[in-house]
């Protein structure tokens, strides 16, 4: 996990060093568990993962937007998109809140 972004090549010998498992053994747990992720939210379902957070299908309006370089207005139609809120636990992690000083 040298760059910024994580792959799914580095998520699945993440599961090789720190399980011991046999690499083909960790790229189908990895798949399964980004399959029903991804069949949940194509049924219009949401996915909480404890600890973590959830992935919600969200339907945005139809609307006016504008070209930021020209100022032309465009129409945007309506569409569904995915969300995904952080747990209080993950952002917590991710970006602890600094103690308060005692007064």
């Amino acid at each position: 996990m040298s760059n910024n972004t994580i792959t799914r090549a580095d998520l699945v010998a993440n599961l090789v060093d720190r399980f011991d498992l046999d690499k083909v053994v960790a790229i189908k747990m990895l798949e399964s568990v980004l399959d029903v992720v991804t069949t949940t939210l194509a049924a219009g379902d949401s996915v909480k993962i404890s600890g973590f957070g959830s992935f919600n299908i969200r339907e945005k309006n139809e609307r006016v937007g504008r070209n930021p370089r020209t100022g032309v207005e465009a129409r945007i139609s309506a569409r569904n998109v995915i969300s995904f809120k952080a747990s209080p636990i993950f952002k917590g992690v991710v970006m602890p809140v600094e103690k308060k000083k005692a007064a």
